[in-house]
């Protein structure tokens, strides 16, 4: 056995930290170390112990988690998963968290958290596991902020149009582990006659509304979550629906959007294998792919698959992920064309695009 690793559970409810502590210690790898009620006390004992990973509740006594989760980030930057019952039904609070750098999240039930963390405790260890090999970095001193937009000038975004461009090409996205922030990064930087975009992060139901409406805030671009037959359209992007199965389709001459209740495919719902699979069957040569920080290996067998029918696909690097498990993957696979910091995509995506507009307009 190597070594455990060592959490620290903050939650108010004596309860909570009860069930937690006794989920974490059931684990061979891994032990609870400590647990506080508040964060002023959570600050000493992560001082003491420094852990491998945080639990952190939002709503406590002194201060909330959101605030000690900037605290954290710009002092001591540790992994932190958010376990609370308003990661649930506040998921702006949850988008919040993880833009000031938690590394993911579990919704405790409202009722019964006694039977229902027992019923999440796998869900729980994964991503504790998850976090503990996760990078995370500082905050700047300035917390990050979603009050701004890219439209009245909160967020830097291109001016510069695209151009004339085909409406066959769709950008393909998948992500997990970290793919909030890493999503964002890519979409803030798109002008608004970009190709349509679609979007796979891993996320349960109830969540993805929130996230598509904050992207839509800080974009040139509109993105919304996906819905069942819709036609996708140059400028926009679609977030799958969390809890369904989100792909591509044709009707015509036009692509939609597919949604439905299918089946988890490596154990995600939605699966960016699903996503990527329709893209390599109906887009071909007329897709990009990216593939985002996460963990697993869901979407590497399509991202090669989609390869092999013409498309061009963007992996992010190592040291850029918070999670580096299904880029790795994708490498392996053989999917990737190019491998580039986080950072480096949209430019890279959009020089792409824009020569494929110089060659339309040669044509014509």
């Amino acid at each position: 056995m190597g070594k455990k690793i060592r959490v620290v559970v903050v939650d108010d409810s004596a309860l909570v930290r009860s069930l937690l502590s006794e989920i974490i210690n059931r684990q061979p790898d891994m032990e609870c170390v400590a647990t506080a009620n508040d964060p002023l006390i959570a600050r000493e004992l992560i001082r003491e112990h420094d852990p491998d990973v945080i639990t952190l509740d939002v709503e406590m006594p002194r201060m909330d988690g959101i605030d000690f989760l900037g605290r954290l980030m710009r002092l001591r930057p540790t992994p932190v998963v958010m376990i609370s019952t308003l990661t649930e039904r506040g998921a702006e609070v949850t988008m919040k968290a993880l833009e000031l750098g938690a590394v993911d999240f579990v919704a405790k039930p409202r009722i019964g958290v006694a039977n229902g963390l027992s019923d999440l405790s796998q869900q729980i260890v994964d991503k504790i596991r998850v976090a503990a090999v996760a990078r995370v970095r500082r905050l700047s001193q300035q917390a990050p902020s979603t009050s701004g937009t890219a439209r009245s000038g909160g967020v830097e975004a291109p001016t510069a149009l695209l151009g004339r461009l085909s409406t066959e090409k769709i950008v393909f996205i998948g992500a997990s582990t970290g793919g909030t922030e890493a999503i964002k990064e890519i979409l803030v930087h798109m002008p608004p006659d970009s190709p349509a975009i679609v979007i796979t992060q891993h996320m349960p139901a109830g969540f993805t509304t929130s996230f598509a409406a904050r992207l839509n805030s800080l974009c040139q671009i509109r993105v919304k979550e996906a819905a069942n037959g819709e036609r996708l359209l140059p400028g926009h992007a679609y977030v799958a629906p969390g809890g369904t199965q989100f792909h591509v389709g044709r009707s015509g001459a036009n692509y939609i959007a597919v949604v439905d209740d299918g089946v988890p495919v490596n154990r995600h719902k939605p699966s960016v294998e699903v996503l990527f699979k329709s893209g390599a069957a109906f887009v071909g040569r007329n897709a990009l792919a990216i593939m985002l920080t996460g963990m697993g290996a869901d979407g590497a067998v399509a991202m090669r698959e989609m390869k092999d029918a013409g498309s061009y696909n963007f992996v992010q690097d190592e040291a850029s992920c918070v999670v580096f498990g299904m880029p790795r993957e994708a490498i392996a696979h053989g999917a990737a064309d190019e491998v580039l910091p986080l950072q480096a995509i949209a430019p890279a995506l959009v020089a792409r695009l824009r020569s494929g507009a110089d060659r339309v307009l040669h044509r014509i």
